[in-house]
C-alpha cells in the first residue's frame, strides 16, 4: 500500500519500528505464563495453540485473562511506539505486532490466531473502530456462541467500520487485519460449516481433529476452538 508509506518508508527508523512491532509480537505470553504458573507447555494440550483460548483449558480463567491482555497490550504498544515516528509508522508497528503473534520468531512461527492482538493495535490507532468490532464479537458471540465465527464477523466488519470512524489509511489497515483474521480462520470456518466446531460451553459434535467422515469420539480435553 504504497500511500501508507510515503518517503518515511525509506528511512531506517520506519523498518527499524516494523521489526520492534515484530519483536513484540513474538512474545508468546501464553506459553510463558502457563509455564510460570506450573501448567507446562500449553502447546501440548488442546489446540496446540498459544493463545487466551488454549491457556483457558488449564483451568485458570486468571491465566487466560492475564494472557488476553497481554496479547492486547503488546499489539497497543507497538502502535503506540509507531506513533512517534507518524500515522505511517504507527500502521507499520501495528502490522509487524500482528505478523509477530501468528509467526513468533521464537516458536519457529507456530504462534496464535491474532484476535486479541488485533483489538490492542485498533486501540490506539482508530477506538472508535475498536469498540464497534468488540460489540460485534460480542453480539455475534452471545447468538451463534461460536467465538471464531464471532471474530471473523467482527474483522470483516473492520475496513467499513474504519471508513465510517476514521479515514482509508486506516481502512487499509482493517483490510489488512480482516485477511489476516480470515486465512487464520479458515480451519473453524469449515469446521462450522460441517457443525463441528464448539461453541461457548462446548457442545461440539465432532472432535476438530476429526476426519471429514469420522465419527465423534469421547474425549477427555475440551474441543478445540479459535485461539485469540
Amino acid at each position: 500500500m504504497p500511500d501508507l508509506l510515503g518517503d518515511f518508508s525509506h528511512t531506517w527508523q520506519f523498518w527499524l519500528i516494523g521489526a520492534v512491532g515484530y519483536l513484540l509480537g513474538s512474545i508468546p505470553f501464553g506459553l510463558l505464563i502457563s509455564r510460570f504458573a506450573g501448567q507446562g507447555d500449553i502447546r501440548k494440550i488442546g489446540s496446540g495453540n498459544i493463545g487466551a483460548t488454549n491457556v483457558l483449558r488449564t483451568g485458570r480463567k486468571d491465566l487466560a485473562a492475564l494472557t488476553l491482555l497481554l496479547d492486547a497490550g503488546k499489539g497497543a504498544l507497538a502502535a503506540i511506539l509507531g506513533l512517534r515516528y507518524g500515522p505511517d509508522a504507527m500502521v507499520f508497528a501495528a502490522s509487524g505486532a500482528m505478523l509477530g503473534h501468528i509467526a513468533p520468531i521464537w516458536l519457529k512461527g507456530r504462534g496464535g490466531k491474532g484476535v486479541a492482538t488485533a483489538f490492542g493495535v485498533l486501540i490506539p490507532i482508530a477506538w472508535p473502530v475498536a469498540a464497534a468490532c468488540a460489540a460485534i464479537w460480542l453480539i455475534v458471540a452471545v447468538v451463534t456462541r461460536y467465538s471464531s465465527l464471532a471474530a471473523l464477523i467482527a474483522f470483516v466488519a473492520a475496513p467499513g467500520l474504519a471508513k465510517l470512524f476514521a479515514d482509508q489509511q486506516i481502512a487499509e489497515f482493517g483490510l489488512f487485519l480482516a485477511v489476516v483474521i480470515m486465512v487464520k480462520h479458515i480451519p473453524n470456518l469449515g469446521r462450522i460449516i460441517k457443525g463441528q466446531e464448539s461453541r461457548i460451553g462446548g457442545d461440539a459434535k465432532a472432535p476438530p481433529d476429526a476426519p471429514p467422515d469420522a465419527p465423534a469420539k469421547p474425549s477427555a480435553q475440551p474441543p478445540r476452538s479459535h485461539d485469540a
